[in-house]
Parts: C-alpha cells; sequence; structure tokens
C-alpha cells in the first residue's frame, strides 16, 4: 500500500524544496546545458496560442460535465481491478496535469525536436493534446488502464479532429514494450498514472533499455509518497542516467553523453 503523504507532510517538502533549489532564472547555474534548458526551455517563449486556448476550453468543460464514468483504477491507491463510479468532472479537477506543466512539455518537445512520445496515463487527454500540438513527427502514444476513460477521450480526440494521437488500452506492463518499439527518432516519455515504487522502476527499465542519447523521460509526482521518492532516487542513480531536474512535481531525466559527471539539479519553477 502506498505511504501517499498528508497535505502537511508535502507542504514542508515543498518549502525545504523552495528554500534549497537553485534560481528558476539560471543564476549560479553553472552547466552549460542546463542553463540553457532553463533560459530556453523551462523560462522559454514557445506557446501555440490557438491549441493552448483550444485545450483551456476544452478543460472548463471537463471541469464542469456530469457525465459518470465507470472506472478501473490500475494506479496506486486502489486494490487491482478496483471499479468505482467517478464524474468527468472531479477527474478533470483531480487528475489532470496543470497548463503550466504541460505547456512545459510543450517547450521540451519543440526545443528539443522530439521524433515520438509515449505517456503512460492518459486519463482525460488534456496532457495529451499538448503533446500532440507540439507535432513530434511521429505522434504520440498514450496508455490508458481504464476502459471507460480511454473509450471516452480517444471518441473526444477524435470528434476534435486529433489525429496524430493513438490511444491504447490495458496494463501498462503488459503494452509498454509494443508501445517502445512502435517509436521512432528521439524519444520523449511521459510516466504517470502509477504512483507505486516497483511498478515505476520496472517502466523506467524497459524505457532505458531502448533509450537513445536525445531521449527525455518526464515523471509525474517525485515527492507524492516515500515510494515515489524511494523510485525518483534509484532512477537518479542509474548508471545510464547523466542529468536530472528536479521540478518538485514532477522530475526530467536525460542520457546525454556530453556531461562529464553525473548532475543533479533541482530548480524553482
Amino acid at each position: 500500500m502506498q505511504n501517499m503523504y498528508n497535505s502537511f507532510q508535502l507542504a514542508r517538502k515543498f518549502l525545504i524544496y523552495l528554500l534549497t533549489s537553485s534560481n528558476g532564472k539560471g543564476h549560479g547555474v553553472h552547466s552549460p546545458f542546463v542553463f540553457d534548458f532553463i533560459v530556453h526551455v523551462l523560462r522559454g517563449k514557445q506557446v501555440n496560442e490557438q491549441g493552448f486556448s483550444q485545450i483551456e476550453a476544452k478543460r472548463k468543460e471537463l471541469e464542469h460535465s456530469s457525465l459518470v464514468l465507470d472506472v478501473l483504477d490500475l494506479g496506486a491507491g486502489s486494490s487491482k481491478g478496483k471499479k468505482n463510479q467517478r464524474t468527468v468532472s472531479s477527474i478533470a479537477k483531480r487528475a489532470a496535469k496543470p497548463s503550466r506543466f504541460a505547456r512545459l512539455f510543450y517547450r521540451i518537445i519543440r526545443y528539443y525536436q522530439i521524433d515520438s512520445v509515449l505517456e503512460l496515463g492518459t486519463s482525460l487527454g488534456l496532457t495529451t493534446r499538448y503533446l500532440s500540438v507540439a507535432e513530434p513527427r511521429h505522434g504520440v502514444v498514450s496508455i490508458e488502464g481504464a476502459p471507460a476513460i480511454a473509450g471516452f477521450t480517444s471518441k473526444s480526440l477524435d470528434d476534435e479532429g486529433i489525429r496524430n494521437t493513438t490511444i491504447l488500452t490495458g496494463d501498462f506492463k503488459d503494452l509498454l514494450p509494443g508501445a517502445l518499439a512502435s517509436m521512432k527518432g528521439s524519444k520523449l516519455v511521459f510516466f504517470d498514472g502509477n504512483h507505486q515504487y516497483q511498478p515505476t522502476l520496472d517502466y523506467f527499465h524497459a524505457a532505458v533499455a531502448v533509450k537513445s542519447e536525445a531521449d527525455i523521460h518526464i515523471f509525474d509526482d517525485i515527492h507524492w509518497s516515500n515510494d515515489m521518492e524511494k523510485a525518483w532516487a534509484e532512477i537518479r542513480n542509474n548508471e545510464k542516467v547523466s542529468c536530472t531536474i528536479d521540478l518538485f512535481f514532477i522530475g526530467i531525466v536525460f542520457f546525454r553523453k556530453e556531461f562529464k559527471e553525473k548532475l543533479d539539479f533541482s530548480i524553482r519553477f
């Protein structure tokens, strides 16, 4: 069972992060690569105003939807296979990534010219839409464990004319190998939807086995629980990882060979 931190524990950890992390404008950061990341990506100005406004309009629509879905939850916090009824509104308000992080993902894809994107945990597809409008050359594949949510989101994307995204339905561990094998060129993999220690490491190791130097991995909620912090620590220490950036709510992993030594940064965002 997950040792999820309570609101007080999370607030305390976030305060420590604010006090100990590097300046979010790049002051005092001596790595040229990370300084460039801060200036051009973290604080970058790349936008798709029309695409972003449409996504945020969809967010508001979903947050007010009273439609009820039968959700099969395979992630942390529930027994395997546990079903419960949830409104689309409640899912949108609790599970969707805030727009500033989704826009960051957009900038990462555009700046580093990512070819293929894989998302583990589609949910209602708000982050998926941001990944899509970044226009990776070989599109976006997103895996969702709950059939009702996958069906709802797949239809929504289709109705909106989004054609460069494929949603797969099922358990991550079953679908991940095939999804990774289908990806071409440089890859961005966003790990979300299952916040448990061993599954997170299993998915990471599967992705690392086929990674290229240009790949980027992003992990959601790295300080959400003791298990996620343990998983993040192991990921940071993996011998194939050359640089990590901790933004508290997400962790970003690079594999570039240009680093002479492993670098780990915590940066205010």
